[in-house]
């Protein structure tokens, strides 16, 4: 029986993975699953809920493995799924913050109240911002989140949104013109995170480990040649081999098992969600981890 891996660019260690084979030497009949090609359907307005296209296609056939950020995860027990946590990653907190524009006025959190916010909505950037808003005293709809694409750092320069939840490689490049409004560092430790069905990881724990071992060997590899790492990324979805290589050495590699840390961070993310309505059932974190 194939074994269906969930990939892109977003998650280095599974991307890095689907480009070197190192999954086939243990498991050869390995499908790999384009995260970029599958229909997202219709997306959720930013204020009406937490898109759902990665945990939805873990439950209808699309794949049995994924990697994300730290939100997905919470969706998908939010929609009622049953998943289990394989592996974290360390804290990611350098690869990405709340940046503004150099000149603007907004000098704090409680500045942004009734302004216009650009984020990939249902990444991990949504988390931070909420994270950061419920520490100023807002909520989510005390600003106006721009749920946006590539195109997030040419918004913020041109003015037509007044702050984004940035992340490298995209940030390297307007990096000069903006200023850290909030440091991810104290806040949120934006992890890497794997997952998958809670009937795959009891009936199938052979591969479920061969696909941990595969990504632990890929990450060693990553961590030695960044450089070569950042073709692969270059080559395949674009962008500068010089800003991948100084995201991927920005960011820790190598699973590691979950935490009660990094549940009790998902568990408030997800008493967040439900508190400002993006998911529709408070829903128990632990209840994921085997």
């Amino acid at each position: 029986m194939s074994v269906r891996v969930g990939y892109f660019p977003s998650n280095n260690s599974l991307w890095v993975l689907r480009h070197r084979g190192i999954l086939e030497r243990t498991l050869p009949d390995v499908t790999w699953v384009d995260l970029r090609s599958l229909d997202p359907g219709e997306r959720p307005a930013p204020h009406d809920g937490l898109p759902s296209v990665h945990s939805d296609h873990l439950f209808d056939g699309g794949y049995d493995f994924i990697g994300t950020g730290s939100t997905p995860p919470v969706t998908a027990q939010g929609k009622g799924h049953d998943i289990v946590y394989a592996g974290i990653s360390g804290s990611r907190h350098e690869s990405g913050r709340l940046v503004v524009r150099s000149d603007s006025p907004v000098e704090s959190v409680a500045d942004l109240k009734g302004r216009r916010i650009a984020l990939g909505h249902g990444s991990w950037q949504t988390t931070l911002l909420l994270f950061a808003l419920d520490e100023a005293g807002l909520g989510w709809r005390d600003v106006e989140p721009v749920d946006t694409g590539v195109n997030a750092a040419d918004l913020l320069v041109s003015g037509e949104v007044d702050a984004w939840v940035g992340s490298y490689p995209a940030l390297s490049r307007v990096e000069s013109q903006t200023r850290t409004l909030v440091e991810t560092e104290g806040l949120f430790s934006h992890r890497s995170l794997w997952f998958t069905r809670r009937d795959f990881a009891q009936e199938r724990p052979e591969e479920l480990a061969a696909i941990v071992a595969a990504l632990q060997e890929s990450d060693a590899w990553i961590q030695e040649n960044p450089r070569q790492a950042a073709e692969l990324f270059a080559a395949d979805d674009g962008g500068s081999v010089d800003d991948w290589e100084n995201a991927l050495r920005r960011r820790p590699f190598g699973l590691h098992p979950v935490s009660p840390e990094f549940v009790a961070e998902q568990q408030r993310a997800a008493d967040l969600f439900h508190a400002n309505g993006l998911i529709d059932r408070k829903i128990t974190v632990a209840d994921a981890v085997l």
